[in-house]
């Protein structure tokens, strides 16, 4: 099979199937674990395909199936660390904080580690980060479990939520479309909404992915949002289309700054 061809097979496997292991594409195309290597670094560079620990993910399967609570966890890690890192930089100790669902709030709970900060979660791996830290008041939101995403939904949730104020709020979303925000759940975009009502400053973390990307339940408008936090991986052209809706915050030059 000529290069091209196996490229084109590639893209239509991953595709129809939506997550593929390197493994995989060994037995459906016969050839080596450095050949795969190299064809799904070449696609996802040219934009046809993502790369994901241990395999590739179709660009368009977030839109049609919510991905697991360890797929997402294989995604964009280090551009979610990025993301995380700067996130926590925008947080003064004492204040009250929502951290919503997604593997990226996951990883902002990491950098609060002995901070001296309240936070209020519907994440119960947040949730378990923070619990056993002295100088973090965490309290966890009970609900029905959803276990995509380890997150807690649901009329009690909400019920609960409507009770707290928050001097920040973090979330994250599956997409953003100009000054849409989706997700897969109108559960937890439901929930969500409260929350970002509720705070006196909206944080959205989203790395570069996210962006120019749909899903099922739109729960907030970006001009509704303080600022959208991401990585340095967003092209100059999203970043100037999407300034217009929000202030963007993102590495540059390794320094922190508004943009």
């Amino acid at each position: 099979m000529l290069k091209k061809e196996r490229l084109l097979r590639i893209i239509e496997i991953i595709d129809q199937r939506g997550i593929v292991t390197v493994n995989e594409l060994i037995d459906y195309l016969d050839v080596s674990d450095m050949t795969i290597r190299r064809d799904l670094d070449e696609l996802e560079s040219s934009g046809k395909l993502l790369r994901i620990h241990g395999g590739a993910q179709s660009l368009t399967y977030s839109a049609t199936q919510e991905l697991s609570h360890n797929e997402k966890t294989t995604i964009q890690i280090d551009e979610k660390k990025e993301v995380a890192k700067l996130a926590a930089k925008s947080i003064e100790d004492n204040e009250t904080l929502f951290l919503g669902p997604g593997t990226t709030i996951e990883l902002l709970a990491h950098e609060l580690t002995n901070r001296k900060v309240r936070v209020i979660t519907n994440n119960l791996p947040v949730f378990d980060i923070l619990q056993q830290n002295d100088t973090v008041d965490v309290s966890l939101i009970g609900g029905d479990y959803r276990k995509n995403t380890k997150a807690l939904v649901g009329p009690i949730a909400n019920m609960m939520l409507k009770k707290f104020n928050f001097s920040k709020a973090f979330i994250s979303s599956n997409g953003v479309h100009n000054e849409e925000i989706s997700t897969y759940s109108i559960e937890e975009g439901e929930l969500q909404q409260i929350a970002l009502n509720n705070a006196h400053q909206k944080y959205l973390l989203i790395d570069n992915f996210k962006f120019n990307r749909d899903d099922f339940y739109v729960f907030y408008n970006l001009h509704d949002i303080d600022y959208v936090v991401t990585d340095s991986k967003i092209t100059p052209n999203v970043y100037r289309h999407y300034s217009q809706y929000v202030e963007i915050l993102k590495n540059n030059n390794n320094e922190d700054k508004h943009k």
